[in-house]
């Protein structure tokens, strides 16, 4: 799908605010809810707008602790991946997970309510899945999330 300004618009809105009524976005693009409405549903049938969703407050419902977890594996076949991207899965506390490039295979975002749920989830991960080595750095502070793209 081809994007234009007026789409980027309508995009810039709704990162900011998806809960926005059709005519607070219209009204800020500089155009009528029809055509907005109508752009939306293109773009979500395209894929560009996918599952609208609410960020929760972390902290506020007692999630204290970010973990950033690196992990080195020695294995790469086909069935411990499965394996491993099924825990992965299963595991709610992991908000992202990243293949790389590089000295370290794998990147998780764990999110705990403090250093002993830590433990109970690399305990839970590492009696699932066989890794070779696992080093969990705690986040000291948040300095900037987002979920926006820079369009």
């Amino acid at each position: 799908m081809k994007i234009d300004d007026t789409d980027r618009k309508i995009l810039v809105a709704l990162q900011r605010d998806a809960s926005q009524s059709l005519d607070e976005i219209a009204r800020e693009v500089g155009s009528s809810k029809t055509p907005v409405w109508n752009r939306i549903r293109k773009m979500r049938d395209a894929g560009v707008i996918g599952a609208q969703t609410v960020v929760l407050d972390a902290e506020a419902l007692g999630f204290e602790a970010t973990f950033f977890v690196l992990i080195r594996t020695s294995e790469h076949e086909a069935d411990w991946q499965l394996k491993f991207l099924a825990a992965l899965q299963a595991r709610p506390e992991v908000q992202e997970a990243h293949r790389l490039a590089g000295d370290i295979d794998y990147i998780l975002k764990v999110r705990v309510k403090n250093a002993r749920a830590y433990d109970e989830f690399y305990q839970a991960l590492i009696s699932e899945v066989k890794v070779h080595n696992v080093t969990a750095l705690l986040s000291m502070e948040e300095i900037k999330a987002t979920t926006a793209l820079p369009l």
